[in-house]
């Protein structure tokens, strides 16, 4: 006897919600084996190939390629043998008539060799809940929400609510909401400083969190809806004529504003009543824009800058630097034994020089840390998990070196050139995606010199590596052609203060100024400069 098991997304690590079903390698009808990878999917971080967690025949598919698919909803359904047991030894329960029991329908845990293309399964801790429907579904990575808690958690049903419509246009509003208690909407310090910071009514604000709890993206949500809503048409703008209070009118008196004469007899096709122009022209002419959902890494990027940049104040110092030493030293380099071959690039060079000043300046390589109770910390990382900006045709990812601190410059540059080329092509592992503790961005790679990186979200700093070029520059009390360079660096202002992030600058410049000096380095891979 056969029995028809369904096969739901799992959370592949993260705590990512969906991901988009990017080829299917298996069809209806065919038959597969225990860990065969049936599909290749794209989380907001990376590819990831997903293995069958049943030997069987696939009877059905239930997503399309291209489709966004939320964690917990159904991929697959098995034909299996019906004594067969998941890959676990149990977890998943049989479908009726092509459709799961309710409730019943999890995905199995997987055994320690089950999933070599993923992070790894985890084992049930602790006692059985006493409810059943309070017990987490196993999953690929960890344990995630169950398929009717998936996405967006349940809003909180409101009593007595009444709504009104948003009429300021300088305040950021949602409709206003009001219990039968007159109670404050639940929310924690943070998250209505912030709210109060960018000039949003908590009040009006709808929740998302648990229990109706207003958390930090409902916030945000609410200045980007504000900005649309509040946002005058081009049309409306141009329909009333211009107006001005001009001399001798009253204050409360204006009078139109002709249009400058453009010369008589002086008339263009885009001018004549009733031309069409603009984005009706293109329409009318058939060239339509282009519409790009926004999804996978594009979808996460923005979410990451939205939030680093309404929540860390950001400053930027800059420093331009004679790097000719330190060019000529990797002309040396690239026959010298002692390179072992690696191709140590500007990049490299840098992010080494990084790591060895990094220790005397400790600010930079910490992170700001908000707190249930209102109050925030700051935590001081011991080690450096070096994180580079890589442009991918899919979007910008930034995943991490860990323990750079550790590497000397030859084996720091070969993983810079493995980290950098697993990213192009989509195949960083999810956990090389977070848990960075500084980062550098190399837009001289693009031939600009400088710009005002970014922050991470969760780091105080990054680096910008501008193009190295050949200039007229002051040396040895001459004007001589030399190799410069611009770094630019932009910090956490709450974590960081001016004068350490312009001493860290100035130390790492000096380094890249002088790479003799990195002889000064200590036990502790420091350099007194």
């Amino acid at each position: 006897m056969t029995a028809l098991r369904e096969f739901r997304l799992p959370d592949l690590g993260e705590g990512l919600t969906e991901s988009d079903i990017v080829s299917w390698h298996v069809h209806a009808g065919d038959r597969v084996e225990l860990n065969q990878v049936i599909a290749e999917v794209e989380t907001a971080k990376a590819l990831v190939d997903l293995p069958s967690p049943y030997a069987g025949v696939v009877a059905s598919l239930h997503a399309q390629e291209g489709q966004t698919v939320s964690v917990g909803e159904p991929l697959v359904t098995f034909e299996v043998d019906d004594g067969a047991a998941p890959a676990s030894g149990g977890g998943a329960a049989p479908v009726a008539d092509g459709a799961a029991a309710p409730g019943s329908a999890e995905v199995p845990a997987r055994a320690p060799d089950a999933v070599p293309a993923l992070v790894g399964a985890v084992a049930a801790v602790g006692a059985a809940p006493a409810d059943p429907t309070d017990a987490p579904e196993p999953n690929l990575v960890g344990y995630g929400a169950r398929p009717d808690r998936v996405g967006r958690p349940a809003r909180r049903p409101r009593r007595a609510a009444t709504e009104t419509q948003v009429s300021r246009p300088d305040v950021a509003e949602a409709p206003r909401r009001t219990t039968g208690t007159g109670e404050r909407p639940r929310s924690t310090p943070p998250v209505r400083a912030l709210a109060k910071k960018l000039g949003v009514r908590i009040d009006r604000v709808e929740g998302s969190g648990r229990d109706g709890l207003i958390t930090r993206d409902d916030v945000l949500a609410a200045v980007s809806c504000h900005r649309d809503v509040a946002r005058r048409p081009r049309d409306e703008h141009h329909a009333h004529p211009a107006t001005s209070a001009g001399p001798g009118a009253s204050s409360g008196e204006k009078r139109e504003v002709a249009p400058p004469d453009r010369g008589r007899g002086a008339t263009s096709p885009l001018s004549a009543p009733g031309a069409v122009t603009g984005v009706a022209a293109d329409r009318a002419a058939g060239l339509e824009a282009e519409v790009v959902p926004v999804r996978g890494v594009r979808k996460h990027t923005a979410a990451a800058m939205v939030a680093s940049a309404f929540t860390a104040p950001h400053a930027t110092v800059f420093l331009t630097v004679d790097v000719t030493r330190s060019v000529e030293l990797l002309e040396r380099l690239r026959t010298h034994r002692l390179a072992r071959g690696a191709r140590i690039t500007v990049l490299a060079l840098a992010a080494r020089a990084l790591c060895l000043v990094l220790p005397r300046h400790p600010a930079l390589n910490s992170a700001w840390r908000d707190l249930p109770d209102g109050s925030a910390e700051i935590v001081r990382h011991r080690r450096v998990h070096l994180g580079i900006a890589v442009a991918t045709d899919r979007g910008l990812v930034v995943p991490h070196v860990p323990d750079a601190q550790a590497l000397d410059l030859p084996d720091l540059a070969v993983a810079l050139t493995d980290l950098t080329t697993t990213a192009r092509d989509g195949r960083t592992t999810p956990e090389r995606l977070t848990g960075g503790t500084i980062s550098i961005t190399n837009v001289g790679v693009f031939g600009v010199d400088a710009g005002t990186p970014i922050l991470v979200p969760g780091e105080a700093a990054i680096l910008g590596l501008g193009a190295v070029r050949r200039r007229p520059w002051e040396h040895d009390g001459e004007v001589a052609l030399r190799d410069v360079v611009t770094l630019s660096l932009s910090f956490d202002h709450r974590v960081v203060d001016g004068e350490q992030g312009a001493r860290f600058l100035a130390d790492l410049g000096a380094l890249l100024e002088d790479p003799a000096l990195a002889l000064l380095a200590g036990s502790r891979q420091e350099v007194v400069v």
